[in-house]
């Protein structure tokens, strides 16, 4: 018996549909990072880290493989806008970001600060506090807007930024800079990796939410969506928390 156009049409799309979602729900994923220890750094050549861990765990619970490449902040965005990977982290939130990507649900609760030589008896606690002094950043970053905006408030500030993070708190540390404005867990790792010991924490100046991001152009929305929401499951079946514990961190709260 042969069927009827309409039939073939309705059977070629339906076809489609299924072949279309498939590609979506089956689609791997790949992230761009930084060595941004504590939170995501390189042994043997394999990205590590307490947010690997949860991407690659949130992945293998949604059945889709997640890849990760470790490299410069800078190219690491540039690479993720111009399709040639899906996602980033660990990524701060800002309006400029929100126009391009898709967040994850917040996964860490952290700070930015000032780092001072042991010889400043710097106390942080406002703005006016590092009024006249010249300050290391690493960026462009975040980080760095950030410390625009201290600059933009007191005036008399003077910034030095640097595409790493590392040599900030070595001019620091020979008194080239008078304080290094960075996320305080990233600090103490690079103080530690460093060998520094004339160098300490003087205060907070802001908190902050780290985020898994992806593209808005290039990741559909509801791949996204899928991994977010088994994200969320994870966390609250305590999962995301075990794997935090290991590093001795704590994740953000659920929104």
């Amino acid at each position: 018996m042969i069927k009827s156009t309409k039939s073939v049409i309705s059977g070629m799309v339906l076809s489609f549909v299924v072949i279309f979602s498939n590609n979506i729900f089956s689609a791997d994923l790949e992230f761009n990072t930084q060595d941004f220890a504590p939170f995501s750094y390189a042994i043997d050549g394999i990205v590590s880290g307490p947010i690997a861990e949860i991407i690659t765990e949130t992945c293998k619970e949604i059945e889709i493989n997640c890849t990760y490449n470790l490299m410069r902040w800078k190219t690491a965005q540039s690479l993720v806008a111009i399709g040639d990977a899906d996602g980033l982290f660990v990524v701060g939130r800002n309006k400029k970001r929100e126009k391009w990507l898709y967040f994850s649900p917040p996964i860490l609760d952290t700070e930015y600060g000032f780092f001072v030589s042991d010889s400043n008896p710097l106390e942080f606690k406002n703005v006016q506090d590092v009024k006249g002094y010249n300050v290391g950043v690493f960026g462009p970053s975040n980080t760095a807007t950030s410390l625009g905006k201290i600059k933009d408030e007191i005036g008399d500030l003077s910034i030095h930024m640097r595409d790493d993070d590392e040599t900030g708190f070595k001019l620091l540390s020979i008194n080239r800079l008078d304080a290094v404005y960075s996320n305080r867990d990233v600090g103490f790792a690079l103080i530690s990796k460093l060998g520094l010991r004339n160098i300490r924490y003087a205060g907070k100046h802001r908190e902050l939410k780290y985020y898994i991001a992806f593209s808005k152009e290039f990741t559909e929305k509801a791949l996204v969506d899928r991994f977010n929401n088994k994200y969320l499951d994870l966390a609250r079946r305590g999962v995301v928390q075990d794997i935090f514990g290991k590093y001795q961190m704590k994740m953000a709260d659920l929104e």
